[in-house]
């Protein structure tokens, strides 16, 4: 199935904005985070079609996963 990804801020180095990215079916966000090299802890809030989702959220053909990383501050 294919999807699309979007990274935000500091997962963007080395790496890309926005991709178009084939998955097997029942693909997860967070196994579409693994792929990319991306560290679950790293992973600060996950979309999925613009509404916030869990890393383990089953995808589905035609959606958008955005992941964006833990922002810290104070």
């Amino acid at each position: 199935m294919e999807i699309t990804v979007r990274l935000y801020l500091t997962f963007r180095t080395g790496r890309f904005r926005v991709e178009t990215r084939e998955c097997p079916a029942g693909a997860t966000a967070a196994g579409v985070a693994r792929d990319l090299e991306i560290r679950d802890a790293d992973i600060g809030m996950v979309l999925v079609n613009d509404r916030q989702a869990e890393l383990e959220q089953q995808l589905l053909p035609g959606d958008t996963l955005s992941l964006f990383p833990v922002v810290g501050g104070g």
